[in-house]
């Protein structure tokens, strides 16, 4: 095999396993609230699906996202919750996604997490409506 396509094909497996290791770390951690599909439990739990790619086109609405409890407080590192919420993004929001996003970093999801959020169900509302 020729270097090129050997690069491919380690580039190939590394994305797949990163994409598994996201979800796996989704099941763990996401599931329990808002199911393995991403449905959740509305209007206590909210879906994942298709809403969240419009919520992260606002600076606002980026930081929103990892600032729920749920998602600050997760048993992850920085980097690995980037991951995760990029993998979510991809996998449920794909029709909604920016046409600009940039994935989340580490340092990013550091900054959002210091920051608490006391009422994730009224700023969502907020969000959504503005």
């Amino acid at each position: 095999m020729r270097l090129p396509h050997l690069l491919l094909a380690a580039l190939t497996t590394t994305t797949a396993a990163a994409d598994d290791e996201a979800r796996t770390n989704y099941l763990l951690h996401c599931r329990g609230c808002h199911m393995p599909n991403g449905t959740g439990v509305p209007p206590y739990v909210p879906t994942l699906i298709n809403e969240l790619g419009r919520i992260v086109a606002t600076p606002k609405g980026r930081e929103y996202v990892v600032r729920v409890p749920g998602v600050s407080q997760a048993n992850l590192s920085d980097a690995d919750l980037a991951v995760v919420l990029n993998w979510v993004l991809t996998e449920f929001n794909a029709e909604t996604l920016p046409r600009d996003f940039t994935p989340y970093s580490a340092s990013e999801v550091a900054a959002a997490r210091a920051k608490v959020l006391p009422d994730p169900l009224g700023y969502r509302q907020a969000l959504v409506r503005d």
